[in-house]
């Protein structure tokens, strides 16, 4: 129900909320809390009752850490790139590496990349 309340919001609240997770996330370490998910779904007007907000947060949070992963978040409700999409990242991420070490510094990105 949530990934289609999400779908039918469009792209602007996804990017938006994808967005304010970043700016609330303090430590920088891609988690967020039980009570920072449930006011940032608040935010963006996307509340649930609290029995499904309960379930959601059991699946998201599997390994009982109290703290859900961003990326996580964001597989759970988008799910797996289609093929054109992985083909493209892996293309874009073959140039970015071209030192071929299997991990790219954010110097290398800011050669290749103006976010201008």
């Amino acid at each position: 129900i949530f990934r289609e309340t999400l779908s039918k919001r469009g792209v602007r609240v996804i990017t938006g909320l994808g967005k304010y997770f970043r700016q609330i996330d303090k430590k920088r370490n891609g988690l967020l809390s039980q009570a920072a998910l449930k006011e940032a779904l608040k935010v963006f007007h996307l509340e649930m009752p609290e029995g499904d907000f309960e379930s959601l947060w059991l699946i998201l949070d599997d390994i009982k850490s109290d703290k859900v992963d961003y990326g996580e978040f964001a597989h759970a409700i988008f799910g797996e790139m289609n093929e054109y999409r992985k083909a493209f990242v892996r293309k874009a991420y073959m140039k970015l590496d071209f030192n071929k070490t299997g991990s790219v510094p954010m110097v290398d990105v800011r050669k290749c990349y103006c976010a201008k």
